[in-house]
């Protein structure tokens, strides 16, 4: 079981916790939401707690709850800048479907 970023996405995480003065890494985790059942949730995270997966890539942790773990094994966080527009790509081989929107996910 793995979760993993890419050399830019470890950049820009490091670059937003240097920002903000603080923090151990970020969390990456699902709810439940949207037409297709599971959205992605990105946070940072100041302190951690005692169930907390940790992953590091890059020199960056990436934290996950236990039970996001399932829905998220073997996804790679990637940063992504497509002409005006940036921001995180989720590379989740467990999708199997996504809506429209593009809002939510199902596994």
């Amino acid at each position: 079981m793995a979760i993993s970023m890419t050399e830019s996405a470890a950049r820009h995480v490091q670059r937003s916790i240097e920002g903000r003065g603080k923090g151990e890494g970020i969390r990456l985790g699902v709810r439940t939401t949207g037409c297709s059942g599971l959205a992605y949730v990105l946070e940072f995270v100041d302190e951690l707690t005692a169930d907390d997966l940790v992953f590091e890539s890059h020199g960056v942790k990436v934290i996950i709850d236990p039970k996001s773990l399932s829905y998220l094994d073997g996804t790679e966080l990637d940063f992504v800048r497509e002409g005006l527009n940036e921001g995180f790509k989720f590379n989740n081989p467990n999708v199997r479907g996504e809506c429209g929107c593009g809002e939510s996910f199902n596994v």
